[in-house]
């Protein structure tokens, strides 16, 4: 099931059992995938990999935001922000673990032939290329920066 039948789905089963907060984070998630398809206009709509990066810029900047509110003495926004993160984060594939990330990174040195940490853009390449959907990119720069010895 592609991931804009899945927010059709949970907005229907959420508006049937009443989740005020659920509804309204679904809602606000389909407002800004229509918002992504008319930028993308006139080619086609923006495809899993557009939804998938969407969503985790809609969960990164609650995130900030959850910081902001709580060094505010905002409590109760930053709970309404970390709902919605949990709701978001509920759609994005499972991130691997930092042993699997490490092994991803070995595999993607590896096969880009890199030597030094001037060759780190065609690791991050590889990296992006197979591993885009479960790969926390800001992590991994790090990592492969320490793997090759930066």
């Amino acid at each position: 099931m592609s991931l804009r039948d899945r927010f059709t789905d949970e907005l229907k089963t959420a508006m049937r059992a009443g989740e005020a907060a659920r509804v309204s984070t679904l809602r606000m998630i389909t407002a800004k995938l229509k918002d992504s398809d008319i930028a993308a206009r006139p080619g086609p709509p923006i495809d899993e990999a557009g939804i998938i990066a969407m969503l985790r810029g809609m969960a990164k900047s609650r995130a900030e935001s959850v910081t902001m509110y709580r060094q505010g003495g905002r409590e109760e926004l930053a709970a309404k922000e970390e709902a919605e993160i949990a709701i978001i984060d509920s759609f994005l594939p499972q991130q691997l673990d930092d042993a699997a990330m490490a092994a991803a990174v070995d595999a993607a040195v590896a096969e880009a032939g890199a030597t030094s940490v001037k060759e780190m853009g065609k690791v991050m390449a590889v990296l992006k290329g197979k591993y885009a959907a479960v790969l926390d990119m800001a992590k991994a720069g790090p990592m492969v920066k320490a793997r090759l010895g930066g």
